[in-house]
């Protein structure tokens, strides 16, 4: 690698540009010492490589002079602050999550009175009984910025392990409580990272990564995963290894052991679109590892041990996914027996419900659930209000079911669920103030991609709504690693919605929607499938007359974020405002931070093959910005300080050559939050000055002046 020997440092002001309303926005000059790299026959030019060292003054100067335009621009759209309170008025309702019973046969749920920034965990003795908090994260911290990530009680009921993020990182703490009291117990577990407490014995195993070097805590590649086990009442530094495979680094390991069970699965997965499970037996200290399923290249969910029989879901020679078993004592694939064959719609998840199995499958991006025995016989269906997203509270250890049901205009309704009568009664519903979701409709559409492909899509929109083509579309998608987009609500939008405007979701190649084919098709030298699909996805709300592209707004974050950027790039001409999110923008360089190399099983890397290095810089967001004069859509890029899943030097490498490029007179801006990362876990307040952000944006150069009453 060759670099210039001039260093750009200072922050004076370059770029002259023309905002909307005539505003003259000049661009901070960002640290540049453009880097030669070489990818086989590709020759790469990255002007801006010092903005990845996070922590470097120069970056830290840029980072606040950015932040300071985007400020001042943003506070001129005069409707901002009624704006943001009309946005946060959408937040102020009840959210309360499925009750659980847990080890020590009290109910657990999870509730946010309203407004407050994380959402306070309780428990009470019987479902109409006097809940009490048991885990307040607001107190964690003055301004919200710690979230509670999960929950793991010991199986006697008498410890529980709660792990926290800081500030959105993707770096796991575990602290120890005693159940019955909620006394914290001195326990603490740092530098954690994709992990939970599995119990066993007198402590439990968790997965972290070595401390990191100082300075490079949220930037540095992510290597050798290990279990750990930690016995109660130690300190962290007598935790012993219980498992690593030096020879692969890039592996992420992981444990889990059924309830009451001495088997130990291990997954190891970061290389393929699936794990590699083996099975062990903690009773028998000379017992060996059995291999289960030796490949990262298929899909396999552990439902429970039941005896000594394992029930899974899994994709090998099941696309659309199927549910076997197999002995514990012989988990390989000869000795797999299938329970449910695979089917037209695709297997989403299964869960026990006391001796019997709730088994949700999803058709066009809709959650279809069904109870079944263990034998594979179908009992009945689980009957749904229309398009809609399930999720089941069950175990099996007591027959309670409890499922929550939502959709675009709902955003949570509770019913209690009976196995054996199959009646499904309504316990409480939210009620958002301001929001009658009558007026409102949504609707699925297909529409034919670039290469005749046919995609869903869901629409919802006002019902006294008129296709006349002047309507303001928010399209969003993601299209990546196996995920789908199934109907959900966000009070964030509901503010869109009573202005007049659409809410699309493309269900893009990419996704889960329709298996594992429909994943595979949207992978590596086939990623342009998704985008093109977005593109199509604009195309048809245009060509059935809902819109225009003055009216388009596009917008993804993360993989979704990478998605926004490259189809700005390929069509320019069709979207009036783009919000990429927190997105992977450098496509031949994102293996080299953290946990990027992860991604590879959908992306391919630059040192793979000349041909994955060709394709990969064909539309990597930052390498094809154009720097011709055509106009681009007004775009604000958006991330965080803390974000070590997705790298702030993605955006802010993006974001310079943005702004650095002739792409015509709208503002090129990033928003970089503070004390925030990723996106999970942010506190309420933040998310609504975010929301307010973006959406000011987005009216201001629609030339929209937005009810906010």
């Amino acid at each position: 690698m060759k670099k210039s020997s001039i260093i750009f440092t200072a922050m004076a002001m370059t770029t002259v540009l023309s905002g909307r309303s005539g505003e003259r926005l000049q661009y901070p000059a960002a640290p540049a010492d453009p880097a030669t790299d070489r990818y086989f026959d590709i020759t790469v030019t990255d002007t801006y490589r010092p903005l990845e060292n996070d922590t470097a003054a120069a970056t830290l100067q840029w980072v606040e002079a950015e932040r300071s335009l985007t400020e001042q621009y943003l506070s001129k759209i005069p409707f901002r602050d009624k704006l943001r309170s009309h946005i946060a008025s959408f937040q102020n309702y009840n959210k309360t999550g499925l009750p659980w019973k847990s080890y020590d046969n009290k109910y657990y749920f999870y509730e946010n009175s309203g407004m407050k920034n994380q959402s306070v965990l309780y428990r009470k003795d019987t479902l109409d009984g006097k809940p009490e908090v048991f885990l307040d994260p607001n107190t964690l911290s003055d301004d919200g910025t710690v979230a509670l990530t999960g929950v793991y009680m010991s199986p006697d009921g008498r410890y529980t392990a709660y792990t926290i993020s800081r500030s959105g990182s993707d770096w796991s703490e575990i602290y120890l409580l005693d159940t019955a009291t909620g006394q914290l117990l001195p326990d603490h577990i740092e530098w954690a990272k994709f992990t939970g407490a599995e119990w066993y014995g007198d402590g439990f195993f968790y997965s972290a990564y070595p401390v990191p070097e100082a300075g490079k805590e949220f930037s540095n590649a992510n290597e050798n995963h290990r279990i750990y086990y930690h016995k109660i009442g130690t300190p962290q530094s007598e935790d012993t290894v219980f498992y690593e495979d030096t020879e692969h680094p890039l592996y992420f390991h992981s444990l889990h052991i059924p309830h009451g069970s001495h088997y130990a699965f291990l997954m190891a997965g970061g290389q393929g679109f699936g794990e590699a499970i083996k099975v062990k037996d903690l009773s028998n200290p000379a017992s060996e590892w059995i291999e289960m399923e030796p490949s990262q290249d298929n899909i396999i969910n552990i439902i429970d041990l039941i005896g000594d029989t394992i029930y899974f879901t899994t994709s090998v020679d099941a696309p659309n996914y199927r549910l076997m078993s197999a002995p514990v004592t012989a988990p390989s694939r000869e000795n797999w027996r299938e329970i449910i064959p695979e089917t037209d719609a695709v297997l989403a998840g299964a869960q026990m419900a006391g001796d019997k199995l709730i088994v949700t499958y999803q058709r066009d991006a809709s959650s279809h659930p069904a109870l079944y025995d263990l034998d594979g016989n179908l009992i009945r269906e689980i009957q749904l209000p229309g398009i809609a997203s399930a999720s089941f509270s069950s175990s099996r250890r007591h027959d309670e079911v409890f499922y929550n049901v939502s959709n675009y205009l709902q955003p949570w309704a509770h019913y209690s669920y009976d196995t054996a009568t199959g009646e499904s009664t309504l316990t409480e519903r939210a009620e958002v103030p301001g929001f009658n979701p009558d007026d409102y409709v949504t609707e699925e559409v297909f529409y034919p991609s670039t290469d005749g492909t046919m995609v869903h899509m869901h629409l919802t929109y006002r019902k006294d709504l008129k296709r006349d083509g002047t309507n303001p579309v928010y399209l969003y998608g993601y299209g990546g690693f196996n995920v789908p987009l199934d109907p959900g609500f966000s009070p964030n939008r509901l503010n869109w919605l009573a202005n007049g405007g659409i809410y699309a979701e493309a269900n893009l190649r990419g996704g889960s929607e329709y298996g594992d084919k429909w994943h595979e098709a949207g992978t590596k030298l086939q990623k342009k499938n998704v985008f093109n699909d977005f593109i199509s996805a604009a195309e048809y709300m245009i060509k059935e007359g809902w819109t225009t592209p003055e009216r388009l707004v596009i917008e993804g974050g993360s993989n979704g974020g990478l998605l926004v950027g490259a189809c700005v790039n390929m069509r320019p001409d069709l979207f009036a405002v783009a919000i990429p999110r927190v997105g992977v923008m450098d496509m031949l360089r994102y293996h080299l931070f953290t946990i990027g190399w992860n991604w590879a099983s959908d992306y391919g890397t630059s040192a793979d093959s000349p041909e994955m290095a060709a394709y990969l810089r064909s539309y990597s967001p930052m390498h094809n910005i154009k720097n011709d004069g055509t106009p681009y859509p007004a775009i604000l890029v958006t991330t965080a300080d803390h974000d070590d899943r997705v790298v702030p030097a993605h955006s802010f490498k993006y974001a310079a050559e943005l702004q650095a490029a002739n792409t015509g007179d709208k503002p090129k801006l990033i928003r970089i939050d503070s004390k925030a990362g990723h996106g999970a876990g942010k506190p309420i307040s933040k998310v609504i000055d975010e929301y307010a952000d973006l959406y000011s944006f987005i009216y201001y150069n629609l030339g929209i002046v937005p009810v906010t009453e």
